[in-house]
């Protein structure tokens, strides 16, 4: 008879597993994301993507978060038929626990991001619980876990259709990626589940980005089957749109395709599909009775040696100083370098500030000739000054821009991926400008951060308005003033070509 999986051992599996992958990509994922950078053409998507690689060796390294969203968590769970518990908790309740704790550890606090009534107060549950949790029955004695930290960039971006059956699975995941834009911060992975139910296609598109990196063996070898077949056509055809890095254009978009199948009704095809973002993150153990599960940190070896530093022709920028006629003359495309004062806020402080400014309300900050940095950071241990602060997606806040840049005199927004065509159009149209940090690499950013404060709304935890003061913050401008967007011009310039991996 084996020996039972003891509560303690499972919750404490659960919490070691999440701080583990919260610094620790994948090697799978690592050398993919090297290969992709020895292959770039594309000077944009290439320092993109030396910063990504800087920062993955650094929190490796510092053992703190790849990115400042430390995600939802999703586990599935794989219990076996004869598998004996001492535990007095449910699974469900294990886990949670596990996430709690994990999510408190005081030498790596992750940020808590889970919300409860989502429909209506929106209220931070404090501890990033619950986790959402898929259990099976399966054969056996040992119970299997699969958790992922999932952020929310690379998760709103999922796509579900149900197609005829005769329909093209390739035509519509051609046409559905260039419509998720840069939000989901590639290069990463595409998950596609075909078949089943809705539901069942959504969770097949969910597991199948926890498959190894293998598209490199695949194309070696050559296709074994129709999966293999359309994993090979996707992965050349989607590299191809140009999209690139962080959607600057280039020629990785994606670093791999993973399908799983499932039968379905034939009246239809479900199909789902959801991206993982460059800060992959996902880990697999099994339990039998022995005691918690240990986790080997990937050799230091396995990163490419990259050492990102700012191009010598930066532009280096006086946040206190600069004035509207300095960013007229800003280039799509060029590398700043920013010091000075820089206000922080994201979704919850521009749906108050619109509300205040609704009721003809003081604001409790001058935004006038400023720029605002959309970002949620981790807090900050030992003599941080502050965790890990990557960009959100400015997408989001698109609905705000126009009144913060006509009613606060605000000159600048920093963010990650694309702006709407209205919104590009009222960056233009007050002289504005939009800039781009590199998502996936929150702890390089972090670096530049040398003061921290929170000036308002301080109830709102991570979603407070801060002023960071920051040396030398790279970025990229992605709207100039005359409204030319990267993001309309990178791509374009890398659309159609593909280099088959080495």
């Amino acid at each position: 008879m084996t020996a039972p999986i003891h509560q303690d051992d499972f919750i404490a599996s659960v919490a070691d597993a999440l701080q583990f992958i919260s610094f620790y990509h994948p090697e799978d994922f690592i050398q993919a994301l090297g290969r992709a950078w020895e292959r770039e053409q594309s000077p944009a998507a290439r320092d993109a993507l030396a910063q990504i690689l800087s920062n993955s060796r650094m929190s490796a390294l510092g053992h703190r978060p790849l990115c400042q969203d430390t995600g939802i968590v999703v586990a599935f769970v794989k219990i076996g038929m004869n598998a004996r518990w001492d535990a007095k908790m449910s699974v469900e309740e294990m886990i949670n626990e596990g996430v709690r704790r994990a999510y408190a550890n005081p030498d790596n606090p992750l940020r808590a991001s889970v919300l409860a009534d989502p429909l209506g107060a929106r209220r931070n549950t404090r501890d990033n619980t619950p986790a959402v949790v898929h259990c099976e029955i399966v054969p056996g004695d040992t119970v299997e876990v699969s958790l992922a930290a999932k952020g929310g960039g690379s998760e709103n971006k999922a796509c579900f259709t149900v197609l005829n059956p005769s329909d093209s699975l390739v035509d519509w995941v051609l046409d559905a990626v260039p419509r998720m834009g840069a939000g989901w911060c590639p290069p990463g992975i595409l998950g596609i589940g075909v078949g089943g139910t809705a539901e069942k296609a959504m969770l097949l598109a969910k597991q199948a980005l926890m498959a190894p990196v293998d598209i490199q063996d695949v194309q070696a070898r050559g296709a074994r089957n129709r999966i293999e077949e359309l994993r090979l056509e996707l992965y050349e055809k989607v590299n191809a749109l140009g999209i690139g890095a962080q959607g600057l254009g280039g020629l990785t978009t994606v670093l791999d395709v993973k399908i799983r199948d499932y039968p379905t009704h034939a009246a239809g095809l479900p199909v789902a599909m959801i991206p993982n973002c460059a800060a992959t993150r996902h880990i697999h153990f099994t339990l039998d009775g022995s005691g918690a599960a240990t986790f080997a940190p990937p050799s230091l070896d396995a990163w490419p040696k990259v050492d990102w530093h700012p191009a010598a022709d930066a532009r280096r920028v006086n946040l206190d100083t600069v004035t509207r006629a300095d960013i007229a003359n800003w280039k799509p495309g060029e590398t700043l370098l920013l010091s000075g004062k820089l206000l922080t806020g994201r979704d919850a402080a521009h749906k108050r500030i619109a509300d205040m400014l609704a009721k003809n309300e003081s604001l409790p900050v001058d935004f006038a000739g400023r720029f605002i940095y959309y970002v949620g950071p981790v807090d900050p241990v030992r003599d941080e000054v502050v965790g890990p602060a990557g960009p959100t997606t400015a997408t989001r806040m698109d609905k705000f821009t126009d009144m913060m840049l006509e009613r606060t005199g605000l000159i600048g927004m920093i963010g990650k991926a694309e702006r709407g065509a209205a919104t590009v159009a009222d960056i233009a149209r007050h002289k504005a400008v939009y800039l781009i940090a590199v998502g996936g690499a929150a702890y390089l950013v972090s670096q530049a951060i040398k003061a921290a404060k929170v000036v308002a709304f301080a109830d709102l935890g991570m979603e407070a308005i801060y002023e960071f003061t920051v040396q030398d913050m790279p970025v990229t401008v992605a709207v100039d003033a005359n409204g030319v967007s990267v993001h309309e011009t990178g791509p374009v310039r890398w659309r159609g070509v593909f280099f088959p991996s080495p």
